[in-house]
């Protein structure tokens, strides 16, 4: 019976080049147990997760599907030498090699480019016909009705958190110039069936869990859709989370039905306080003056917000930084990540930026979010380095982590997710510690 072993690889940390290694991962990813789920019978799937395992170099699998996201796939890279060093037929997908194909292209003997259902099944009957597989796979998908549920059995008996991932849509009909979203789905927002979604959601009730996360990108990318969704997420009484723009702010009506449904934690790219930086990077519609009124909302509604803020970009100044750091602890964010601008290789904006000269260098092992790559408007590189670590050390004070997480009244009412909130805190504080820009974890 042929074998197909699947790794998430970790990141190097910055201090030491060692893979980033912890105890328990919260947010698993999806992309495995689907595939897992479509594939063959015939086959036997593995899945490792390198942040909290460790990998079998010895392992008997005939084929290795290796995933990356962001500077991950370094470690990728270095994964897949070592598999490919042992006569193993190494696949490689996830959102940096579809838009960067040619980056770990000679490292690997196929890539699979974006939606990878079609691709996989493709892949499979390939090397099972012949023992070989093609350079590249490339087949969107049209729709996404009939995916099966998860194969999360394979997740259960890995150190994983109290909640589990389900996807309502894919895409996003956003366009800002510095997303690999857009590259892959270029404004497109495929929704699933939401009998389909519930029919999964189920199941991860039935497996014991009372909270699960929607691993989109952006879940009010339809809001009518979103609408029909909570309707029938609501009597599951299941608590969620999930990321998505901040326009569902404006809707309180649907912001209200969100929360009803069991909504209590957001991820919410609010991005900058400079409106130049964020018309500049294709995101007119983010209001900068409207930041502290939207977490208002948010907040008020019963939701934790986690933002997510990028510094150094057009309009920035070390004023307007600080100032950042002010409107994150006036209004309590309990979970924020910051990012030095970064124009990925595939995005726009980093085409952009490389025409105008404007990148510092093209070592993208340093395309961390936490170095300084391109030349800012108002600061020397190094200046915003050392600016963006003054904000992230001085909001992940422990002093500062109580007041954005247990010190409010609203902890009186979500208790729990206040000190999941907390937790994630200090798990972001052992990164920015140790120079790491904070992982998911």
């Amino acid at each position: 019976m042929p074998k197909i072993l699947f790794i998430q690889p970790s990141q190097y940390s910055v201090s030491d080049q060692k893979p980033i290694k912890q105890n328990r991962i919260y947010l698993p990813g999806l992309s495995f147990p689907l595939l897992a789920a479509i594939t063959p019978d015939n086959w036997t799937v593995q899945i490792k997760i390198e942040i909290i395992e460790e990998v079998d170099f010895d392992t008997d699998a005939d084929l290795v599907g290796i995933g990356a996201m962001g500077v991950a796939i370094f470690r990728a890279i270095d994964l897949a030498k070592k598999f490919k060093e042992k006569g193993k037929t190494v696949i490689m997908g996830g959102y940096m090699p579809s838009i960067t194909p040619w980056f770990v292209q000679d490292h690997c003997d196929s890539i699979i480019i974006g939606d990878a259902e079609i691709s996989y099944l493709k892949l499979l009957k390939d090397f099972e016909s012949t023992g070989k597989v093609q350079k590249t796979y490339n087949n969107p998908i049209k729709d996404l009705k009939n995916l099966p549920i998860p194969e999360y059995k394979l997740l259960l008996d890995k150190k994983i958190g109290f909640m589990l991932p389900v996807q309502a849509g894919r895409g996003c009909p956003k366009l800002c110039s510095f997303c690999s979203i857009a590259c892959l789905y270029k404004g497109k927002y495929l929704t699933r069936p939401v009998d389909e979604v519930l029919r999964d959601i189920r199941q991860i009730k039935n497996l014991g869990f009372k909270y699960f996360y929607l691993i989109d990108d952006n879940i009010a990318g339809n809001q009518i859709y979103l609408e029909e969704l909570c309707k029938k997420i609501k009597p599951l009484k299941m608590k969620w989370g999930s990321q998505c723009s901040i326009e569902l702010a404006n809707n309180p009506d649907l912001l209200k039905l969100v929360a009803k449904s069991g909504c209590r934690i957001l991820s919410l790219g609010i991005e900058s306080l400079s409106q130049e930086g964020l018309n500049d990077m294709k995101k007119k519609w983010v209001k900068s003056e409207q930041h502290e009124v939207i977490l208002k909302k948010i907040t008020k509604a019963g939701i934790l917000p986690a933002t997510e803020m990028i510094v150094g970009i057009k309009g920035d100044t070390p004023d307007s930084i600080r100032e950042t750091f002010k409107l994150i602890m006036r209004t309590k964010v309990p979970i924020p990540k910051f990012y030095i601008m970064t124009p990925f290789p595939g995005t726009k904006l980093f085409e952009e930026y490389k025409q105008k000269g404007k990148l510092v260098h093209e070592d993208y092992s340093k395309y961390t979010t936490a170095f300084c790559i391109h030349y800012p408007e108002k600061f020397s590189p190094e200046e915003l380095e050392t600016i963006y670590w003054w904000m992230y050390k001085k909001v992940y004070t422990p002093f500062n982590i109580l007041r954005r997480t247990i010190l409010r009244r609203e902890f009186l009412k979500n208790p729990l997710i206040y000190l999941y909130a907390l937790a994630v805190n200090f798990h972001y504080r052992k990164f920015i510690k140790k120079g790491d820009a904070p992982n998911i974890c």
